[in-house]
């Protein structure tokens, strides 16, 4: 059995251990489990601010797991990545617009059916992956993307991550100005995060194995011990029923009002293709899987996340894609698909034992000093791919930087490739070189600029 499964995953191949691949499955689990909680209070508007939707929200704790999980194994068996599937953080907000477009005199649903139509809104774009993919129209664009676009992709997710870290931890605080510097230094919440980054940025320097778990489970004693977490009286819960979300897209709805909602298919479509074509791009750069500029098995990658999709509209669900986090698990040494089957395992058995996860992943909102260390030490191991930009050559080193620095700031990966890839055949035309890049390298940024003047307006 052991040895079927190492070289159904190529192992061995890709120069890991199961021992090692199970710990970077259960470290990509740990730093995106938090999606299990925050993910339901999203879609049901109950985030402050928000506004209800009518989803019940503990039915979505239990199909957030369901979806991750099946989207993330199929990845594993399909592909051979050790990338993990979720409900998009992005995606999920654009989702509860949807349904407030839904309940809006220019279409006037009311009650569950504002939300169900969304569904089948999410649905739809989910087959139209499919279609996609099946015409390996998203295997041609990552072809399109030079090594130095791909290198600042990393590059540019690292910088994401590690912000994202910075955020959760409390040191970095947003507002309407911008993002500053915390001024509360004696909260406890900093140190915990202080005490987990510099064991793990330690754990790391000292090359012991599985550093970034250990690094959390020392912020979790350090939560623990500081008061800040409470062991749950039971580890164990029985899953709510999920029926009130399950298979509840509205069809009906939808083609009755598909002129006014085509537009939301089609920024679901966008959205999810380059969210996840960036992922697999930065995830699969740091594991080192690109091969001449190419990723192997990709066409599978891109339509188990189109399936993730679909699935996930199933299961009450916003856009199911390629996390980000996952490189957390590739930096703790996971190469292959049985990573991320570890971590689709793990979703799983959170379905039971949410009292457990809820003590580490939902630390009290809005920051997770526990998992944000891991965060910001995959962002600064991710960045060493900046290195290798041809960066005397201004026609790749210039698009490549609006990429690096485009998607930290804009906040979404899919954004910030964009502007690259807008501005990478302007700059090639503009100084002669025209002719080093394909006819779609050209009708992607036209696509592109066409996504973002009329579309990103609606």
């Amino acid at each position: 059995m052991i040895h079927k499964l190492i070289s159904y995953f190529k192992i061995e191949e890709r120069g890991s251990r199961i021992p090692i691949e199970i710990v970077a499955g259960i470290t990509t689990f740990m730093t995106m489990s938090y999606i299990i909680f925050l993910q339901p209070n999203i879609l049901a508007g109950a985030m402050p601010g928000s506004h209800p939707t009518g989803m019940d929200v503990k039915a979505l704790m239990v199909t957030t797991c369901l979806a991750s999980a099946i989207a993330t194994i199929l990845m594993g068996l399909l592909a051979n990545y050790p990338i993990a599937l979720a409900p998009g953080m992005g995606e999920n907000f654009f989702f509860v617009s949807v349904v407030a477009v839904c309940a809006s005199p220019q279409i006037g649903l009311t009650g569950d059916a504002t939300w169900q139509t969304a569904l089948a809104v999410v649905f739809i774009s989910g087959i139209i992956f499919l279609i996609i993919t099946a015409f390996r129209i998203r295997k041609l664009l990552l072809n399109i993307i030079s090594p130095s676009l791909q290198y600042a992709i990393a590059g540019g997710i690292g910088l994401f991550i590690a912000l994202l870290g910075l955020r959760n931890s409390g040191l970095i605080v947003a507002n309407n100005s911008g993002l500053f510097l915390t001024s509360n230094f004696h909260s406890k919440t900093l140190l915990i995060f202080a005490i987990g980054l510099l064991s793990t940025a330690a754990l790391q320097a000292l090359k012991v194995r599985g550093g970034i778990l250990w690094g959390i489970l020392i912020g979790t004693g350090a939560s623990l011990t500081l008061g800040q977490i409470q062991i749950p009286s039971s580890f164990v819960s029985t899953p709510p029923d999920i029926s009130t979300v399950f298979m509840q897209m509205d069809f009906n709805n939808l083609w009755t009002h598909l002129a006014a909602l085509l537009p939301f298919i089609l920024i679901f479509t966008v959205m999810d293709v380059f969210d996840n074509l960036g992922t697999l791009v930065g995830v699969g750069t740091q594991a080192g899987l690109m091969k001449d500029n190419k990723l192997p098995n990709c066409e599978r990658a891109f339509a188990a996340d189109a399936c993730g999709t679909a699935i996930g509209a199933a299961f009450g669900h916003s856009t199911v894609t390629s996390y980000i986090e996952s490189a957390a698990g590739v930096e703790n040494g996971g190469r292959t698909g049985f990573t991320a089957v570890v971590t689709g395992l793990c979703f799983l058995a959170a379905i039971f034992f949410t009292p457990f996860i809820g003590m580490i992943a939902d630390y009290p909102p809005p920051f997770n000093p526990i998992t944000a260390p891991a965060l910001v030490i995959v962002g600064a191991m991710m960045l060493k791919n900046i290195a290798r930009i041809s960066w005397d050559d201004h026609t790749e080193s210039i698009p490549a930087f609006l990429i690096l620095i485009g998607i930290p700031a804009c906040t979404n990966i899919g954004d910030g490739l964009a502007l690259g890839l807008i501005s990478y055949p302007i700059i090639k035309l503009l100084t002669g070189k025209g002719r080093e890049i394909s006819w779609l390298t050209y009708l992607t940024g036209a696509i592109l600029m066409a996504y973002l003047v009329f579309l990103r307006t609606t």
